[in-house]
Protein backbone atom coordinates (compact mmCIF):
# COMPACT_ATOMS: atom_id res chain seq x y z
CA UNK A 1 0.00 0.00 0.00
CA UNK A 2 1.22 3.93 -0.65
CA UNK A 3 -1.58 5.65 1.04
CA UNK A 4 -3.98 5.20 3.44
CA UNK A 5 -7.42 4.36 1.28
CA UNK A 6 -10.06 7.62 1.18
CA UNK A 7 -13.36 7.68 2.27
CA UNK A 8 -16.07 7.17 -0.21
CA UNK A 9 -17.48 11.05 -0.69
CA UNK A 10 -14.46 12.86 -0.68
CA UNK A 11 -13.41 15.16 -3.45
CA UNK A 12 -9.73 16.12 -2.07
CA UNK A 13 -6.95 13.95 -1.61
CA UNK A 14 -6.39 14.54 2.47
CA UNK A 15 -2.28 14.62 3.57
CA UNK A 16 -0.95 11.53 4.98
CA UNK A 17 1.09 11.69 7.85
CA UNK A 18 3.22 9.14 9.23
CA UNK A 19 4.69 9.61 12.66
CA UNK A 20 7.37 7.12 13.45
CA UNK A 21 7.62 6.18 16.79
CA UNK A 22 4.48 5.14 19.10
CA UNK A 23 5.88 6.27 22.40
CA UNK A 24 4.55 9.24 24.08
CA UNK A 25 5.20 12.44 21.85
CA UNK A 26 4.50 10.08 18.46
CA UNK A 27 0.93 9.11 20.19
CA UNK A 28 0.30 12.16 20.95
CA UNK A 29 1.17 14.22 17.94
CA UNK A 30 -1.10 11.30 15.83
CA UNK A 31 -4.25 13.16 17.94
CA UNK A 32 -2.86 16.23 16.79
CA UNK A 33 -2.71 15.68 13.06
CA UNK A 34 -5.38 13.29 12.99
CA UNK A 35 -7.51 16.32 14.78
CA UNK A 36 -6.88 18.57 11.93
CA UNK A 37 -8.22 15.59 9.15
CA UNK A 38 -5.06 14.17 8.09
CA UNK A 39 -4.66 10.27 7.51
CA UNK A 40 -2.18 9.55 9.86
CA UNK A 41 -0.33 6.49 10.14
CA UNK A 42 2.19 5.30 13.51
CA UNK A 43 4.39 2.96 13.05
CA UNK A 44 6.13 1.53 16.30
CA UNK A 45 8.97 -0.73 16.52
CA UNK A 46 7.98 -2.68 19.57
CA UNK A 47 4.53 -4.31 19.73
CA UNK A 48 1.90 -2.67 21.60
CA UNK A 49 2.33 -2.26 24.86
CA UNK A 50 -1.00 -2.16 25.66
CA UNK A 51 -1.13 -6.37 24.94
CA UNK A 52 2.18 -6.76 26.34
CA UNK A 53 3.07 -8.91 29.11
CA UNK A 54 6.32 -6.88 29.84
CA UNK A 55 6.88 -3.27 28.72
CA UNK A 56 10.59 -2.68 27.59
CA UNK A 57 12.08 0.33 27.79
CA UNK A 58 12.96 3.32 30.36
CA UNK A 59 10.50 3.26 33.36
CA UNK A 60 11.37 6.40 35.58
CA UNK A 61 8.57 8.18 36.62
CA UNK A 62 7.68 11.31 34.80
CA UNK A 63 6.90 14.30 36.63
CA UNK A 64 3.52 16.74 34.38
CA UNK A 65 3.69 20.21 34.12
CA UNK A 66 1.73 23.22 32.57
CA UNK A 67 3.38 22.67 29.18
CA UNK A 68 2.79 19.13 29.02
CA UNK A 69 -0.86 19.77 31.01
CA UNK A 70 -1.54 22.44 27.89
CA UNK A 71 -0.60 20.03 24.94
CA UNK A 72 -2.94 17.49 26.35
CA UNK A 73 -5.95 20.05 27.19
CA UNK A 74 -5.95 20.76 23.25
CA UNK A 75 -6.57 16.86 22.70
CA UNK A 76 -9.40 16.80 25.45
CA UNK A 77 -7.04 14.51 27.32
CA UNK A 78 -6.08 16.74 30.43
CA UNK A 79 -8.39 15.42 32.83
CA UNK A 80 -7.78 12.25 32.30
CA UNK A 81 -4.55 11.98 32.88
CA UNK A 82 -4.36 14.67 36.10
CA UNK A 83 -6.72 12.16 37.16
CA UNK A 84 -4.72 9.46 37.39
CA UNK A 85 -1.53 11.67 38.47
CA UNK A 86 -0.22 12.36 42.05
CA UNK A 87 0.42 15.98 42.89
CA UNK A 88 3.69 16.99 44.49
CA UNK A 89 3.83 20.58 45.41
CA UNK A 90 7.32 20.69 46.39
CA UNK A 91 10.76 19.22 46.91
CA UNK A 92 11.20 16.75 50.41
CA UNK A 93 15.34 16.68 51.15
CA UNK A 94 16.71 13.81 53.15
CA UNK A 95 19.77 14.76 54.81
CA UNK A 96 22.56 12.32 56.65
CA UNK A 97 21.12 12.80 60.03
CA UNK A 98 17.78 11.98 58.65
CA UNK A 99 15.94 15.37 58.69
CA UNK A 100 13.57 16.31 56.04
CA UNK A 101 12.94 19.96 54.59
CA UNK A 102 10.36 20.78 51.95
CA UNK A 103 11.32 22.93 49.45
CA UNK A 104 7.90 24.27 47.98
CA UNK A 105 7.97 24.36 43.92
CA UNK A 106 6.34 27.09 43.73
CA UNK A 107 3.20 29.36 45.21
CA UNK A 108 0.34 27.84 47.21
CA UNK A 109 -1.30 25.62 45.01
CA UNK A 110 1.15 25.15 42.39
CA UNK A 111 2.39 21.46 41.76
CA UNK A 112 3.48 18.93 39.56
CA UNK A 113 2.20 15.69 39.12
CA UNK A 114 3.72 12.36 38.98
CA UNK A 115 2.77 10.31 36.63
CA UNK A 116 3.06 6.35 35.15
CA UNK A 117 4.92 6.82 31.85
CA UNK A 118 3.66 3.27 30.50
CA UNK A 119 -0.03 3.95 31.51
CA UNK A 120 0.13 7.51 29.69
CA UNK A 121 1.56 5.76 26.48
CA UNK A 122 -1.24 3.30 26.65
CA UNK A 123 -3.78 5.99 27.33
CA UNK A 124 -2.47 8.16 24.19
CA UNK A 125 -2.74 5.17 22.23
CA UNK A 126 -6.20 4.56 22.70
CA UNK A 127 -7.14 7.94 22.42
CA UNK A 128 -5.34 7.99 18.92
CA UNK A 129 -6.92 5.18 17.69
CA UNK A 130 -10.46 6.70 18.24
CA UNK A 131 -9.78 9.02 15.14
CA UNK A 132 -11.51 7.10 12.14
CA UNK A 133 -8.75 8.63 9.88
CA UNK A 134 -5.81 7.50 12.49
CA UNK A 135 -4.24 4.13 12.16
CA UNK A 136 -1.70 2.25 14.85
CA UNK A 137 0.90 0.20 13.15
CA UNK A 138 3.30 -1.88 15.61
CA UNK A 139 6.12 -4.57 14.52
CA UNK A 140 7.12 -1.66 11.93
CA UNK A 141 10.74 -1.37 12.41
CA UNK A 142 12.08 1.67 9.66
CA UNK A 143 14.65 0.56 7.59
CA UNK A 144 14.97 3.11 5.24
CA UNK A 145 13.44 6.70 4.28
CA UNK A 146 13.63 8.88 1.23
CA UNK A 147 13.58 13.20 2.15
CA UNK A 148 12.52 13.52 -1.66
CA UNK A 149 10.01 11.21 -2.08
CA UNK A 150 8.28 10.38 1.15
CA UNK A 151 8.83 6.58 0.81
CA UNK A 152 9.40 4.83 3.90
CA UNK A 153 10.17 0.43 4.25
CA UNK A 154 9.85 -1.35 7.18
CA UNK A 155 10.72 -4.85 8.00
CA UNK A 156 8.29 -6.94 10.23
CA UNK A 157 8.85 -9.37 12.27
CA UNK A 158 8.06 -12.27 10.20
CA UNK A 159 10.62 -11.08 7.39
CA UNK A 160 8.29 -9.31 5.19
CA UNK A 161 9.26 -5.63 4.12
CA UNK A 162 6.35 -3.03 4.06
CA UNK A 163 6.69 -0.01 1.53
CA UNK A 164 4.78 3.31 2.75
CA UNK A 165 4.47 6.97 0.89
CA UNK A 166 3.47 9.65 3.03
CA UNK A 167 3.41 13.21 2.48
CA UNK A 168 4.59 14.34 6.06
CA UNK A 169 7.00 12.15 7.98
CA UNK A 170 7.08 12.72 11.78
CA UNK A 171 10.35 11.26 13.74
CA UNK A 172 9.02 10.48 16.95
CA UNK A 173 11.12 7.75 17.41
CA UNK A 174 13.49 8.88 20.49
CA UNK A 175 16.81 9.54 21.01
CA UNK A 176 18.51 6.96 18.81
CA UNK A 177 15.95 7.92 16.17
CA UNK A 178 16.52 5.72 12.94
CA UNK A 179 14.62 9.08 11.17
CA UNK A 180 17.52 11.08 12.29
CA UNK A 181 20.17 9.22 10.45
CA UNK A 182 19.18 10.46 7.25
CA UNK A 183 19.58 13.95 8.70
CA UNK A 184 23.08 12.84 9.42
CA UNK A 185 24.24 12.05 5.60
CA UNK A 186 22.78 15.92 4.88
CA UNK A 187 25.12 18.87 5.06
CA UNK A 188 24.74 21.58 7.17
CA UNK A 189 23.53 19.52 9.69
CA UNK A 190 24.77 20.02 13.50
CA UNK A 191 24.33 17.28 15.53
CA UNK A 192 26.10 16.77 18.99
CA UNK A 193 25.22 14.07 21.86
CA UNK A 194 26.90 13.94 25.45
CA UNK A 195 26.95 11.03 27.99
CA UNK A 196 27.23 12.58 31.42
CA UNK A 197 29.57 10.11 34.11
CA UNK A 198 26.23 8.88 36.27
CA UNK A 199 24.44 6.49 35.38
CA UNK A 200 20.90 5.45 37.20
CA UNK A 201 19.09 2.34 38.51
CA UNK A 202 15.64 1.76 39.76
CA UNK A 203 14.13 0.26 42.63
CA UNK A 204 10.07 0.23 44.19
CA UNK A 205 9.88 1.15 47.45
CA UNK A 206 6.79 -0.65 48.71
CA UNK A 207 3.82 0.68 51.15
CA UNK A 208 4.18 0.00 55.20
CA UNK A 209 0.65 -1.97 56.53
CA UNK A 210 -1.33 -0.81 53.07
CA UNK A 211 -0.20 2.87 53.13
CA UNK A 212 2.82 5.03 51.36
CA UNK A 213 6.36 4.57 53.13
CA UNK A 214 6.78 8.37 53.26
CA UNK A 215 4.37 11.47 52.59
CA UNK A 216 2.72 11.23 49.41
CA UNK A 217 3.02 14.67 47.90
CA UNK A 218 6.54 15.47 47.26
CA UNK A 219 8.96 14.57 45.46
CA UNK A 220 11.63 13.36 47.44
CA UNK A 221 14.95 13.20 47.06
CA UNK A 222 18.41 12.34 48.77
CA UNK A 223 21.35 14.63 47.86
CA UNK A 224 24.56 13.68 48.58
CA UNK A 225 26.77 15.73 46.51
CA UNK A 226 28.51 12.77 44.17
CA UNK A 227 25.45 10.64 44.04
CA UNK A 228 21.95 10.98 44.90
CA UNK A 229 18.55 9.31 44.93
CA UNK A 230 14.80 10.65 44.22
CA UNK A 231 11.39 8.89 44.77
CA UNK A 232 8.29 9.23 43.10
CA UNK A 233 4.62 7.95 44.29
CA UNK A 234 2.74 6.11 42.52
CA UNK A 235 -1.59 5.39 42.78
CA UNK A 236 -0.68 2.22 43.98
CA UNK A 237 0.85 3.37 47.84
CA UNK A 238 4.70 2.43 45.92
CA UNK A 239 7.32 4.89 44.92
CA UNK A 240 9.57 4.54 42.37
CA UNK A 241 12.95 5.31 43.43
CA UNK A 242 15.82 5.81 41.40
CA UNK A 243 19.64 5.82 41.96
CA UNK A 244 22.14 8.23 40.06
CA UNK A 245 25.69 7.83 40.54
CA UNK A 246 28.33 7.77 38.52
CA UNK A 247 29.36 4.17 36.46
CA UNK A 248 32.36 3.71 38.23
CA UNK A 249 30.93 3.59 41.46
CA UNK A 250 28.35 1.12 40.45
CA UNK A 251 31.11 -0.94 39.15
CA UNK A 252 32.58 -0.91 42.77
CA UNK A 253 29.25 -1.82 44.75
CA UNK A 254 28.42 -4.99 42.03
CA UNK A 255 32.28 -6.24 42.55
CA UNK A 256 31.52 -6.18 46.50
CA UNK A 257 30.72 -9.79 48.01
CA UNK A 258 27.75 -7.98 50.22
CA UNK A 259 26.28 -6.32 46.84
CA UNK A 260 26.18 -9.67 44.88
CA UNK A 261 23.38 -11.29 47.00
CA UNK A 262 20.95 -8.47 45.74
CA UNK A 263 19.66 -8.88 42.68
CA UNK A 264 19.38 -5.13 41.97
CA UNK A 265 22.75 -4.64 42.07
CA UNK A 266 23.84 -7.28 39.51
CA UNK A 267 21.34 -5.04 37.00
CA UNK A 268 23.54 -2.80 35.08
CA UNK A 269 23.26 0.92 35.16
CA UNK A 270 21.33 2.93 32.81
CA UNK A 271 22.93 5.92 30.55
CA UNK A 272 21.80 9.41 30.21
CA UNK A 273 22.21 11.09 26.89
CA UNK A 274 21.60 15.05 26.02
CA UNK A 275 20.84 15.10 22.55
CA UNK A 276 21.36 18.73 20.22
CA UNK A 277 20.88 18.87 16.55
CA UNK A 278 19.52 21.56 14.22
CA UNK A 279 17.91 22.11 11.71
CA UNK A 280 14.77 19.75 12.51
CA UNK A 281 13.23 19.64 9.05
CA UNK A 282 14.45 18.29 5.67
CA UNK A 283 12.77 20.40 2.94
CA UNK A 284 8.69 20.32 3.64
CA UNK A 285 8.74 16.13 4.23
CA UNK A 286 10.40 15.38 7.23
CA UNK A 287 10.32 17.09 11.11
CA UNK A 288 11.69 15.81 14.46
CA UNK A 289 9.79 16.24 17.67
CA UNK A 290 10.76 14.59 20.94
CA UNK A 291 13.78 13.08 22.15
CA UNK A 292 14.58 12.55 18.57
CA UNK A 293 15.21 16.50 18.36
CA UNK A 294 16.33 17.28 21.72
CA UNK A 295 16.82 14.24 24.33
CA UNK A 296 17.46 15.85 27.52
CA UNK A 297 18.92 14.80 31.42
CA UNK A 298 15.83 14.08 33.47
CA UNK A 299 16.54 16.73 36.15
CA UNK A 300 14.73 19.39 34.88
CA UNK A 301 11.82 16.98 34.90
CA UNK A 302 10.91 18.56 31.48
CA UNK A 303 11.68 16.18 29.02
CA UNK A 304 8.25 14.54 28.20
CA UNK A 305 6.76 18.24 29.14
CA UNK A 306 9.20 19.61 26.23
CA UNK A 307 8.27 17.28 23.67
CA UNK A 308 4.46 17.44 24.28
CA UNK A 309 4.91 21.48 24.10
CA UNK A 310 6.51 20.60 20.40
CA UNK A 311 3.47 19.19 19.52
CA UNK A 312 1.60 22.28 20.41
CA UNK A 313 4.07 24.43 18.80
CA UNK A 314 3.55 23.15 15.75
CA UNK A 315 0.19 22.82 15.99
CA UNK A 316 0.22 26.69 16.48
CA UNK A 317 2.75 26.75 13.55
CA UNK A 318 0.28 25.17 11.33
CA UNK A 319 -2.25 27.40 11.96
CA UNK A 320 -0.63 30.45 11.09
CA UNK A 321 1.00 29.52 7.93
CA UNK A 322 -2.90 27.16 7.28
CA UNK A 323 -0.92 23.95 6.67
CA UNK A 324 1.50 24.87 4.20
CA UNK A 325 4.19 22.34 4.92
CA UNK A 326 6.84 24.36 3.23
CA UNK A 327 6.30 27.27 5.46
CA UNK A 328 5.61 25.80 8.33
CA UNK A 329 8.51 23.39 9.01
CA UNK A 330 11.18 25.46 8.27
CA UNK A 331 9.39 27.85 10.92
CA UNK A 332 8.87 25.38 13.35
CA UNK A 333 12.88 24.98 13.08
CA UNK A 334 13.48 28.66 14.08
CA UNK A 335 11.24 28.90 16.29
CA UNK A 336 11.92 25.91 18.33
CA UNK A 337 15.43 24.57 17.91
CA UNK A 338 16.80 27.74 20.49
CA UNK A 339 13.91 26.53 23.21
CA UNK A 340 15.11 23.10 23.20
CA UNK A 341 18.54 24.04 23.22
CA UNK A 342 18.20 25.99 26.46
CA UNK A 343 15.93 23.27 28.25
CA UNK A 344 18.71 20.74 27.69
CA UNK A 345 21.06 23.53 29.39
CA UNK A 346 18.88 23.82 31.86
CA UNK A 347 18.82 20.30 33.00
CA UNK A 348 22.35 19.73 32.42
CA UNK A 349 22.45 22.59 35.11
CA UNK A 350 19.89 21.13 37.46
CA UNK A 351 21.72 17.80 37.40
CA UNK A 352 24.40 19.32 39.81
CA UNK A 353 21.59 21.75 41.54
CA UNK A 354 19.75 18.36 42.94
CA UNK A 355 22.55 16.28 43.72
CA UNK A 356 24.75 19.15 45.51
CA UNK A 357 23.40 22.45 45.76
CA UNK A 358 19.86 21.66 47.63
CA UNK A 359 22.08 20.58 50.13
CA UNK A 360 23.64 24.47 50.37
CA UNK A 361 22.19 27.05 52.93
CA UNK A 362 22.95 29.95 50.51
CA UNK A 363 20.66 28.04 47.81
CA UNK A 364 18.04 27.91 50.32
CA UNK A 365 18.52 31.62 51.17
CA UNK A 366 18.31 32.25 47.08
CA UNK A 367 15.41 29.99 47.09
CA UNK A 368 13.84 31.90 49.78
CA UNK A 369 14.54 35.63 48.44
CA UNK A 370 13.49 34.40 44.83
CA UNK A 371 9.44 33.61 46.71
CA UNK A 372 9.85 37.20 48.63
CA UNK A 373 10.78 38.99 45.58
CA UNK A 374 7.77 37.45 43.49
CA UNK A 375 5.61 37.85 46.18
CA UNK A 376 6.19 41.34 46.50
CA UNK A 377 6.89 42.22 42.49
CA UNK A 378 4.78 39.05 40.90
CA UNK A 379 5.47 40.76 37.14
CA UNK A 380 9.20 41.68 38.00
CA UNK A 381 10.94 38.99 39.58
CA UNK A 382 9.36 35.70 38.49
CA UNK A 383 11.65 32.67 39.54
CA UNK A 384 13.26 30.35 36.84
CA UNK A 385 11.54 27.11 38.15
CA UNK A 386 8.46 29.14 37.87
CA UNK A 387 9.11 30.00 34.05
CA UNK A 388 9.73 26.42 33.11
CA UNK A 389 7.59 24.72 35.09
CA UNK A 390 4.26 26.88 35.82
CA UNK A 391 4.14 29.05 32.70
CA UNK A 392 4.86 28.51 28.67
CA UNK A 393 6.91 31.21 28.57
CA UNK A 394 9.80 30.08 26.07
CA UNK A 395 12.71 28.35 27.44
CA UNK A 396 14.80 30.79 25.70
CA UNK A 397 13.53 33.90 27.38
CA UNK A 398 12.97 32.20 30.30
CA UNK A 399 16.69 31.89 30.47
CA UNK A 400 17.51 34.89 29.35
CA UNK A 401 15.05 36.80 32.07
CA UNK A 402 16.94 34.93 34.75
CA UNK A 403 20.40 35.95 34.16
CA UNK A 404 18.58 39.90 33.62
CA UNK A 405 17.20 38.94 37.05
CA UNK A 406 20.37 37.71 38.37
CA UNK A 407 21.74 40.81 37.98
CA UNK A 408 18.87 43.22 39.47
CA UNK A 409 19.32 40.89 42.36
CA UNK A 410 22.78 41.87 42.70
CA UNK A 411 22.70 45.36 42.15
CA UNK A 412 19.83 45.24 44.90
CA UNK A 413 22.36 43.04 47.05
CA UNK A 414 25.20 45.60 46.70
CA UNK A 415 22.92 48.71 47.15
CA UNK A 416 21.56 47.36 50.64
CA UNK A 417 24.88 46.17 52.02
CA UNK A 418 26.15 49.54 51.29
CA UNK A 419 23.11 51.50 53.13
CA UNK A 420 23.96 49.37 55.73
CA UNK A 421 27.55 49.84 55.87
CA UNK A 422 26.43 53.58 55.72
CA UNK A 423 23.90 53.01 58.42
CA UNK A 424 26.55 50.98 60.87
CA UNK A 425 29.50 54.37 60.43
CA UNK A 426 26.57 57.12 60.80
CA UNK A 427 26.73 56.86 64.82
CA UNK A 428 30.07 57.63 65.38
CA UNK A 429 29.91 60.42 62.01
CA UNK A 430 27.26 62.14 64.20
CA UNK A 431 29.16 62.15 67.68
CA UNK A 432 32.04 64.10 65.51
CA UNK A 433 29.45 66.83 64.27
CA UNK A 434 28.09 66.83 67.86
CA UNK A 435 31.82 66.97 69.98
CA UNK A 436 33.07 69.75 67.04
CA UNK A 437 29.28 71.53 67.75
CA UNK A 438 30.30 71.79 71.33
Amino acid sequence: RSTMEEPSGTHTKRKVVAVVGGGLVGSLNACYFAQRGFNVEVFETREDIRQAKIVRGRSINLALSHRGRQALKHVGMEEKIVSQGIPMHARMIHSLSGKQSPIPYGKKGQYILSVDRANLNKELLTEAEKYPNAKLNFDHKLQDWSPETGLMTFARSDGSTEHIEADLIVGCDGAFSAIRKQFLRRSRFNYSQTYIPHGYMELTMPPIDGEFAMKPNYLHIWPRNTFMMIALPNLDKTFTCTLFMPFEEFEKITMTSSASHFYYFRLPAQAMVSVKCSPYHIGDKCVLMGDAAHAVVPFYGQGMNAGFEDCIVFDEILNQFDEDLSAALPEYTRVRVPDDHAIADLAMYNYIEMRAHVNSKWFLFRKHVDNILHLLMPKTIIPLYTMVTFTRTRYHKAVERWHWQDKVKHKCFLSLSLSLSVLQIRPSVLGSVMWLHR
